[in-house]
């Protein structure tokens, strides 16, 4: 059984980091809500002998999304660019995030990079991971030394 040492200072931080985020949403101003980066949204599930990652892209394209494996570490980055017009009819709400954004997912040991497959379809990037083989354990025979062995034949 694995002991865990309880730390209540480190809850204390993580439920005031969670209220000023709920707060920081009925508060935000327009300008503040803009300067929020984005970031897309995936989903990870395992399928068989693979793992399919799942990235919502709305508004890019294949060319605005660099995948590159390093260190067994997956990154996803880009950059959703804003639509810039210009509007002196009256009022205007843009709710729609853009900017520059990074994902990164850690990969099992042992995942070959080549064998990743992506497509891009929709504004839905979709990556097949194929599981890495497993490492089984391997059997050492057990040799005799000569004396044991003469020792048995008498």
């Amino acid at each position: 059984m694995a002991i865990i040492r309880w730390a209540p200072a480190s809850e204390i931080q993580t439920v005031q980091q969670e209220m000023n985020r709920l707060f920081g949403t009925f508060f935000d101003s327009p300008t503040a809500a803009a300067a929020r980066r984005w970031v897309p949204a995936m989903d990870l599930v395992e399928d068989g002998e693979e793992y399919v990652l799942r990235a919502d892209l709305p508004g890019l394209t294949a060319e605005d999304v660099k995948l590159e494996v390093e260190n067994d570490r997956l990154t996803l980055s880009g950059e959703r660019r804003s639509e810039s017009r210009e509007s002196n009819d009256g009022y205007q709400r843009i709710e729609r995030r853009s900017g520059s954004f990074t994902r990164s997912v850690a990969l099992p040991e042992g995942v070959d990079p080549e064998s990743i497959e992506a497509t891009f379809e929709n504004g839905v990037l979709e990556l097949r991971i194929p599981k890495p083989a497993e490492q089984k354990p391997q059997r050492v025979e057990i040799q005799v030394g000569a004396k044991q062995r003469a020792q048995s034949a008498s």
